[in-house]
């Protein structure tokens, strides 16, 4: 809607501003709008922070007269008592921020499986999908990377044909260039981007499956039915993040996620990322959040940032510095 006095509520809206309000269906009972609500939060950032104000502010969205809440016993009675939902307010006690590689999945699974994955079939996806508007957003993210590490010199880069120049010239120089990348580990939204897209087609045609250790299933579990809201923050992006957890040997673990960041969020080695997911997820204090990674300069860059940190001790996982100064765990069951 557009041209209404109302828009002006929400922020950074204004009067001739265009606000997109998403319609979810409707279910018998409220746990059951987790996952619509959760992938419109996603989309409509507006709409968490709505609920969160509502809340703080003490107002009952569940009745007619929008009254005050009289007691948490009051709201927490909205909910199913069978049914324990770690992703609302009313039970939130702390959130859990969960690195992937190294802490919830092996390094193993990503560097011998996931990134030859994405390798080999590079030169298959552009070539299938050259023509349509996402791949389309993938060639444009990474002509803009790569032209930034042509000026910078960074090893690997070659220049990208024009859009004039031939398909397959142009696919020959973004395969060259997305394995380097690949091979140098880097950490760019581009790069990201374009790999999700290819697992994607992994997952759908059953050539992946997800890996996590044995104890993070029951740790999400245990987390979710106590009220704790756990979310994800990994270099790779959203959608990977949602095909690894929705597509494990364990099962869908999507159920007991309630978020996803990712490096369009921020470098997960500068303090101001951590700033950026504790405004999101509307804690009073950043101490209220407990990250959990395999790498010493993310802990120390959330612990910069107020989070509580553990650093996660896993097979194959870097040697931490001598005196890090951080709790370790080697399953998430000693948490």
């Amino acid at each position: 809607m557009t041209h209404m006095e109302m828009i002006k509520g929400i922020k950074g809206h204004g009067y001739r501003d265009e606000l997109v309000i998403p319609i979810i269906e409707n279910t018998p009972y409220e746990y059951e709008l987790t996952d619509s609500l959760s992938d419109a939060a996603e989309c409509y950032h507006y709409l968490l922070d709505a609920c969160i104000k509502l809340y703080q502010l003490g107002i009952d969205w569940t009745t007619p007269e929008h009254g005050p809440i009289n007691s948490a016993k009051r709201l927490r009675s909205i909910l199913s008592p069978e049914i324990p939902n770690g992703c609302h307010a009313a039970e939130l006690s702390k959130c859990v921020v969960l690195d992937i590689e190294g802490t919830t999945t092996p390094i193993s699974f990503v560097t011998d499986v996931m990134f030859p994955y994405a390798r080999d079939n590079v030169r298959k996806h552009l070539t299938s999908t050259f023509d349509s508007e996402e791949t389309k957003e993938d060639i444009k993210l990474l002509r803009i990377q790569i032209e930034d590490d042509l000026r910078n010199g960074i090893a690997g880069a070659v220049p990208v044909p024009p859009d004039e120049a031939s398909k397959e010239e142009v696919i020959n120089s973004l395969v060259a260039n997305v394995e380097s990348m690949i091979k140098a580990d880097r950490k760019i939204t581009s790069l990201k981007q374009l790999q999700g897209h290819i697992w994607r087609t992994g997952f759908e045609k059953k050539e992946l499956q997800g890996v996590v250790f044995e104890d993070v299933p029951l740790a999400l579990k245990n987390w979710h039915a106590s009220g704790i809201k756990v979310y994800i923050y990994s270099s790779g992006s959203r959608e990977a993040q949602r095909l690894l957890f929705g597509n494990t040997t364990y099962g869908d673990l999507r159920k007991f996620l309630c978020g996803y960041f990712d490096t369009t969020t921020g470098n997960k080695r500068e303090t101001r990322s951590y700033f950026e997911i504790s405004q999101s997820l509307g804690v009073d204090s950043p101490s209220e959040i407990l990250f959990i990674t395999d790498v010493f300069q993310e802990a120390a860059a959330a612990k910069n940032a107020g989070f509580d940190v553990i650093i996660s001790i896993r097979p194959g996982n870097a040697p931490l510095p001598d005196n890090h100064g951080f709790r370790t765990v080697k399953s998430f069951s000693e948490i």
